[in-house]
Formats: structure tokens, C-alpha cells, sequence
């Protein structure tokens, strides 16, 4: 395995996670329902640790899409994995690892906004605003950060670093 050099530490994120609940329990309201659906592989360390720090009553979901080919954007994306349930009259938060470009996380919020959420926002750990190609609403930003490739807490490279308890760089990587 290659070098991972520590970016943000496990005590960071985890004050960052807490702050971003806070703010999702208080646009929802304290007694509101929060349907967290975490977009797979790569956010569901992040939707764990954020689905205990809303806390009241939260439920989640799981979806899996793909716009990739190899290493390569194909730009059409694919969902792999649906929803278990209905979001209908929810109020829902999609739970993403990261946003670089946009173009996943904006099909992934229309083909939901079809399924007649009460309310859908975006909720993201990592973002990073300058590989941006679309402009996409994201309401809960953990943090913004240049474009290098991260890994850990989540995140992989080759299926590899997603127990790290950090963000981390990958030397010679990116």
C-alpha cells in the first residue's frame, strides 16, 4: 500500500459532523422525520456517524449510481442499486462523499425530485468547487477543499483506505 498522508484529522470531522446535524435537525425542525439516503460506496461511514448526531426520528436508504467507465466519465450515469422504499412526502437529504464535478449528484437530485419529496437537499463531507461543470445546490457542506485526491473515511482508492478514521492524501496519486 502507498503512503497516506493525514489532510483532515478524526477529531475535525467529527466536530464538522456534529455541526452539520445540528444544522439538518433545525431546517427540518426538531420533531420532523429526516430520510438520509447515502449514495454508495464511498458515503456511508459519513451517513453512519451524521444518521447518530441528527438523532430524533431519522431513517436511511441506500442508492448506488455509476457515470464511469474504468477510470474514464462516460457522462451518463447509472443507477445501480435503487431505493428500498418510497421517499414520497419525505423530507429527504442525499448523503454524498464528495462533489467534483456535479454532474452525478445533479441527475441523482432530479431523478429524486421526480419521486415527489416533501423537501430533498444535499448534504456532502467533501467538496470541491473547482472541478466543478454543472452548478449544483449543496446546502450542507462539510468541507471545501482544493482538487487532490483524498481518501479514507469512506473514500478508496482501488477498493483500498475506506476504514482510515481520517482524510487522507495519497502520495503519487492524483
Amino acid at each position: 500500500m502507498s503512503e497516506v498522508h493525514e489532510f483532515l484529522g478524526e477529531a475535525e470531522i467529527a466536530a464538522r459532523v456534529k455541526a452539520l446535524a445540528a444544522e439538518i435537525r433545525r431546517d427540518a425542525g426538531p420533531e420532523a422525520p429526516v430520510h438520509l439516503i447515502g449514495v454508495l460506496k464511498g458515503a456511508f461511514v459519513f451517513l453512519a456517524d451524521l444518521m447518530r448526531e441528527v438523532g430524533g426520528d431519522v431513517s436511511c436508504d441506500f442508492i448506488a449510481v455509476s457515470s464511469y467507465a474504468g477510470t474514464k466519465s462516460t457522462g451518463e450515469v447509472q443507477i445501480l442499486k435503487d431505493l428500498d422504499r418510497s421517499i414520497e412526502g419525505r423530507h429527504v437529504v442525499i448523503v454524498e462523499d464528495i462533489v467534483d464535478t456535479g454532474l452525478t449528484l445533479s441527475y441523482l437530485q432530479n431523478a429524486l425530485r421526480a419521486r415527489a419529496p416533501k423537501s430533498i437537499r444535499t448534504a456532502c463531507l467533501l467538496s470541491k468547487p473547482s472541478r466543478r461543470k454543472v452548478d449544483v445546490p449543496v446546502e450542507y457542506i462539510g468541507f471545501t477543499i482544493d482538487d487532490r485526491f483524498v481518501v479514507g473515511y469512506g473514500l478508496d482508492y482501488n477498493e483500498q483506505y475506506r476504514n482510515l478514521p481520517f482524510i487522507g492524501v495519497v502520495q503519487g496519486v492524483g
